[in-house]
């Protein structure tokens, strides 16, 4: 009973210890923006993101950090945030970019699959005619992925 109740012990300090980091990761990544000026933010997380070229237009003053959407899906009310948004009214392009921690990119894969189908829809529904995507930025090693 003892080993139980300390492999349990160890799970939920690790647990915890896992939504710490991805709640710091998060809150770092809400202050990181690309300006005309060169990018703004921590340095470390800049030192990494800046390699990918791609992340500055979705990082710059068209994109949002922290966006509350909701609406309804087949007859369900959803609210929900978003990490980012990027929206270029005169593209007509919708980018969601969803910042995620995991060490094991494939453990919730699925899970984080359905998150941004779920995104999806809600901004298809606000943003009719606009090219939407759906994207992964993966803090452990960031790399981005699209999704949708």
């Amino acid at each position: 009973m003892t080993n139980k109740i300390s492999d349990l012990m160890t799970k939920i300090a690790s647990s915890e210890y896992a939504t710490t980091i991805g709640r710091n990761m998060h809150i770092q990544m809400q202050r990181v923006f690309y300006t005309p000026n060169g990018w703004v933010g921590n340095k470390d997380l800049i030192n990494h993101i800046s390699h990918i070229p791609e992340l500055r237009e979705f990082m710059g003053e068209l994109s949002r950090t922290e966006v509350p959407v909701a609406g309804t899906i087949n007859g369900k009310f959803i609210s929900r945030r978003i990490d980012r948004l990027y929206v270029n009214y005169d593209t007509k392009k919708v980018v969601i970019l969803d910042y995620k921690t995991d060490m094991d990119k494939k453990l919730f894969f699925e899970k984080y699959r359905e998150q941004l189908k779920e995104y999806y829809e809600l901004l298809k529904q606000i943003y009719s005619g606009f090219d939407i995507e759906c994207k992964i930025l993966w803090l452990n090693d960031f790399t981005l992925e699209n999704i949708i």
